[in-house]
């Protein structure tokens, strides 16, 4: 398994919704046999500039290991996902 690292912006949803968007890509990496290590939650904030027309977005980078066809599948799902503003998957050095 390789480390990767997902940064994405959550448009501002209620903080159930939210978290349920996180828990959602959470599970997909755990289910196709991925672990995830660390969430981190920046929160709320202001975008540099206006993206799909929102101006404010919750910033959420996670990191985790697995298989390089599990990425396939995230950026996938991702890029579908209404409430994901923008995502960017990056790969870690080992």
């Amino acid at each position: 398994m390789k480390n990767y690292e997902i940064m994405f912006i959550v448009k501002p949803l209620e903080e159930e919704a939210t978290n349920a968007v996180i828990t959602k890509f959470e599970t997909l990496i755990t289910v196709n046999g991925g672990t995830v290590e660390k969430i981190d939650r920046w929160g709320k904030r202001r975008l540099a500039y206006e993206v799909k027309d929102f101006i404010d977005g919750f910033y959420v980078l996670m990191h985790f290991a697995c298989e390089p066809k599990v990425i396939a599948e995230l950026d996938r799902v991702m890029k579908i996902t209404e409430d994901i503003i923008k995502h960017m998957i990056i790969r870690k050095e080992e």
